[in-house]
């Protein structure tokens, strides 16, 4: 689309045709986590802008367009038009635009005269934000739309309810029209995620019905990096698993959204976050604040994002130790230049060193690239460190394994939730619930514990709601273990972050390593993947829909072979605690003949805290608040 929507050849990556990017909001948040302004520019984007902001007139030079088909967005455009801004237009609609909008855009168009400089009118079907390669969700401005809260709300109206699901619908039909695949679907019955997938079907088969118009009639060379075989898009509802979004949790990236609140890739940390906080409060000066980006650029990020924070903060010493002996071997070769006399050993040290400087010189850039990555992680785990040292982090989140792998405590839960010393308010709430979720508490239990958490100045508002949902999900409930296999064990911290030279003062926090285990997402997925059934298993039940069926049958084909492709997709928030569990998942899984891949993708993506906020709305409406 960039390149004005032509294949790049590599005569253009040479040289490319200077242009204008102009988004809105949207378009914004889809391109924000793809592409750098760095990449922008080679792309030759000389100036990006929003839409709604005032523009200079600039001729002779291409305007891409990238923006939702809204009434306001196609005013502004046409408002351009009038005013002659530019003198080649090309525009790209997120989502299809409707054809009296175009019908309106056009009458615009002839209406200004520069009919003949609108050179391409695009849908382009990019309705979600890609967060990783194998991730995405389908908002962040203005999320709450399709938020957990709006899907379960008490009060909203069938209209509203269409609203919502033809909005996720549309999102989905968007990524299987970029990934030029039709997928197969299957889904629990009478849910959010059931009323989702009956209309993504009915839209992909009116699609594939349709001969002019035909999204997914691809050439041969365009298949892309999915084989012959079909996905198998497996749509779950949030209510299957309510323990793992309030979780607190101990790996890197998960940890970042749950304290930093990592947002499209990028979280907003502290200048110096080990600086004294007493420093500020005499002060009164606010302490600067810097965003980080955490893309699929940053090796480090990469290959750390999963692993649980006391590895994460050794990796980071590592990092910093190999840097420093780098830069001391260009410190010698400084000093062994300045040699004396010019004996032959001097002269052939100076050989010698010439190509040692001219190596050291090429790789300083990626030195200093080096340096501003380690530089950054430091300030983003001292950050994390800093809240699991306030909050106890560690600790909530070693019981709240034992909890929900039913084994027994150390400690009475009343007396863990008692101790002021013990995290926030949110932080209890939290555990209380996932313990009411995973064990059977007496009614007497409850009332006691519920005195003990509002004696802790604790919202007891998420309460009536989580109630309500056990009791309904009783009856529907057969497997009493959900999270059977996890757990945590102690180890020794490792001695390089206990000597005294570390960057990161690791006392008093455990150093938990975390057990395999599958949550529930996690393990329908497995099923529905490996096409088990029969056994009372818990997807016996699930529907199964093929778009590709003129008539269209929910009845599993015997002996179907495993799918090697999956796209898992959660109805109500999903969260990047569930997101690691699948990639470990499907790592366990890859064999040297069959490469098998799974994307998980969420209508939003929540933290435990908003999550959190969202509950506490439902149950108020339940309590008549």
């Amino acid at each position: 689309m960039l390149n004005l929507n032509q294949p790049i050849t590599k005569a253009i990556s040479a040289e490319p045709v200077w242009k204008l990017l102009i988004y809105d909001r949207v378009g914004q948040d889809i391109i924000s986590p793809l592409i750098s302004i760095r990449e922008l520019r080679e792309m030759g984007i000389t100036l990006h802008i929003q839409l709604h902001s005032d523009r200079d007139s600039i001729p002779d030079v291409p305007a891409i367009y990238f923006c939702a088909a809204t009434e306001e967005n196609l005013g502004r455009i046409a408002q351009d038009f009038q005013n002659g801004l530019y003198d080649v237009y090309h525009l790209n609609f997120i989502a299809p635009i409707s054809r009296q909008r175009l019908e309106d855009l056009a009458a615009a168009a002839l209406q200004a005269g520069c009919v003949a400089n609108i050179h391409k009118v695009y849908d382009q079907y990019l309705n979600f934000i890609t967060l990783e390669d194998d991730m995405f969700v389908l908002k962040h401005q203005n999320s709450d739309a399709l938020s957990y809260y709006a899907i379960n709300r008490a009060n909203t109206e069938d209209v509203e309810m269409e609203n919502i699901m033809d909005s996720i619908v549309d999102s989905l039909f968007a990524v299987f029209v970029t990934l030029g695949t039709v997928p197969i679907i299957r889904c629990p019955k009478n849910s959010a995620a059931e009323m989702v997938a009956r209309k993504l079907e009915k839209k992909l088969r009116e699609n594939l019905w349709d001969a002019r118009n035909n999204l997914f009639h691809m050439d041969a060379t365009q298949t892309g990096a999915f084989s012959f075989q079909r996905p198998l898009l497996v749509l779950l509802d949030r209510t299957i698993d309510m323990a793992t979004p309030l979780h607190h949790t101990w790996t890197y990236q998960a940890l970042a959204h749950d304290v930093l609140e990592l947002a499209l890739n990028r979280v907003v940390v502290e200048e110096d976050p080990s600086a004294d906080q007493q420093q500020y409060g005499a002060t009164g000066a606010k302490p600067k604040m810097k965003a980080c980006d955490l893309d699929s650029r940053d090796r480090f990020w990469c290959t750390h994002k999963g692993s649980p924070f006391p590895t994460v903060a050794e990796a980071i010493q590592e990092e910093l130790e190999q840097y420093r002996s780098s830069e001391e071997e260009i410190k010698k070769l400084k000093t062994t230049m300045g040699i004396d006399g010019e004996s032959d050993a001097a002269f052939s040290m100076v050989n010698d060193n010439t190509a040692k400087l001219t190596s050291a010189v090429n790789s300083l850039p990626q030195l200093l690239e080096k340096k501003r990555l380690i530089d950054m992680h430091t300030k983003i785990a001292t950050s994390i460190l800093n809240y699991i040292k306030s909050r106890r982090l560690d600790s909530f989140f070693e019981l709240e394994e034992k909890i929900m792998s039913k084994q027994a405590l150390d400690r009475a839960l009343s007396e863990v939730l008692k101790d002021p010393e013990f995290g926030l308010p949110e932080d209890k709430m939290r555990l209380f619930i996932i313990y009411y979720i995973c064990s059977n508490v007496s009614d007497g239990e409850f009332k006691r514990i519920e005195e003990t958490l509002r004696e802790c100045g604790c919202d007891l508002s998420p309460l009536p709601y989580i109630q309500r949902w056990k009791s309904i999900m009783k009856s529907t409930l057969t497997n009493s273990n959900q999270y059977e296999g996890s757990g945590t064990k102690t180890v020794s911290m490792f001695s390089k972050l206990v000597s005294q030279g570390s960057s990161f003062v690791m006392e008093g926090v455990k150093n938990l390593v975390v057990k395999r285990h599958n949550l529930p997402v996690t393990k329908i997925t497995e099923q529905l993947m490996e096409c088990r059934s029969g056994g009372g298993s818990e997807v016996d039940d699930y529907l199964y829909l093929d778009p590709k069926l003129l008539k269209g049958s929910d009845v599993v084909p015997k002996n179907r072979a495993p799918f090697l492709d999956a796209i898992v997709f959660v109805v109500g928030g999903g969260n990047y605690i569930e997101y690691q569990n699948l990639v470990d998942f499907i790592k366990s899984k890859q064999s040297t003949n069959s490469i098998r891949r799974i994307i998980y993708g969420a209508s939003t993506l929540t933290n435990a805290k908003q999550f959190l906020k969202q509950l506490s709305l439902l149950g108020q409406e339940i309590g008549g608040v």
